[in-house]
């Protein structure tokens, strides 16, 4: 059996509503795009919504309308995709790495709290794997300091925060729609925000900061001219892929209750081995299981990615922990001697196990039987 660690639920009506969104010729950031930012804004419970081409794009127009420049400092944790690092430097700031709580995989405040300086302009926090951060904490600590709070929720749609889904509690957050995440438009990405200036300038920037956008002019009865107001960039989702993300945006529910189901079974199979740290939602979280990750402690006496060539050899797919952005070569010179020891270690001892819809009985049982087995619990 080959079971893959991610696979992404794209079916007929993914397929038709691209087909024929292809037969209007209307093809690039159009009706379907302004469509499909209605109704994610209406899932969120977000104002506004502002489609984007990938969720790293997002992060860059957000670091933008946020105000942070060159010379500006932004905390955000080491352990999460280098993308969310990059989008600080592409505007010149420095990503300030700080800890995470080893029982999330989220940035942990206490430890956030201890880098802020006169430099720091923001805070980017992480909803990990889908696993909500602690959005009052960092409110609180923002609020505070007189900082702009960011999420990126690029792993998080579909998941919750004290009854609010991700989305909806702060003027600024990033979600990804790649094909490793719980709906895909094949890439792109989608940026809420509550606030009117915010929306209207990153709408603006998303497309060369046009004044009007091709559709206003496309309806038009009269000739526009169109004016350039400040540099900007071509960040714009297809009308093909929003037509495809309509349809996933009808499923996500569903399929974050098929992965929750998948993950429930994970947590009681694997709960009586000793050495395994499991996925924990506290009161108030709730996680998608964008991904189901396992923590091997230090009592654990097999090497990670051994472990992890034995599943291959069985055929089953895993992925090391998230990585830390600070030990990658782009960042190695610059953090030159940081340690974050929490987050190292957690990188380092983690395995992502196969979790997606659908997942069949079999497959499950297969992969449970598994990690059972090459961990000595057969």
């Amino acid at each position: 059996m080959k079971i893959p660690v991610a696979r992404p639920y794209l079916g007929e009506a993914e397929a038709r509503s691209a087909y024929e969104t292809i037969l209007t010729n209307w093809v690039t950031q159009g009706p379907k795009v302004a469509e499909f930012e209605e109704r994610f804004a209406a899932y969120t419970g977000a104002p506004y919504a502002v489609a984007v081409s990938n969720c790293t794009t997002g992060l860059h127009l957000a670091m933008i309308v946020a105000g942070v420049g060159a010379g500006d400092e932004v905390i955000c944790p080491s352990m999460s995709y280098i993308a969310t690092a990059n989008a600080i430097a592409y505007v010149g700031a420095t990503p300030v790495f700080a800890e995470v709580d080893s029982a999330t995989c989220n940035i942990d405040p206490d430890d956030a709290r201890s880098r802020i300086t006169p430099r720091t302009k923001a805070i980017l926090i992480v909803h990990q794997i889908g696993m909500p951060a602690d959005i009052a904490a960092f409110r609180t600590l923002c609020d505070e300091h007189g900082l702009v709070l960011i999420e990126d929720a690029a792993c998080a749609a579909g998941s919750a925060y004290m009854g609010k889904k991700i989305g909806s509690h702060s003027d600024l957050v990033c979600f990804s729609f790649h094909p490793r995440k719980v709906i895909t438009t094949g890439d792109g990405g989608m940026i809420t925000t509550s606030r009117k200036d915010y929306y209207d300038r990153l709408r603006l920037l998303r497309q060369h900061g046009m004044s009007v956008n091709d559709r206003v002019r496309h309806l038009s009865t009269t000739v526009i001219i169109e004016d350039h107001l400040e540099i900007g960039y071509n960040y714009r989702m297809t009308d093909i892929q929003a037509a495809v993300g309509i349809q996933q945006l009808a499923r996500l529910d569903w399929l974050v209750e098929e992965r929750r189901k998948i993950a429930f079974r994970y947590l009681g199979a694997f709960a009586d081995i000793p050495f395994l740290r499991l996925p924990r939602e506290r009161e108030g979280y709730f996680t998608n299981y964008q991904s189901f990750s396992i923590y091997l402690d230090h009592t654990c006496t097999f090497d990670r990615n051994a472990v992890m060539q034995a599943l291959l050899d069985l055929g089953i797919s895993t992925r090391r922990g998230v990585m830390t952005s600070h030990r990658e070569t782009a960042y190695q010179e610059r953090c030159a001697g940081l340690r974050l020891p929490v987050s190292e270690d957690t990188s380092d001892r983690s395995i992502v196990i196969p979790l997606y819809v659908p997942m069949t009985d079999e497959e499950v049982e297969y992969v449970i039987s598994g990690v059972r087995a090459v961990l000595g619990f057969a």
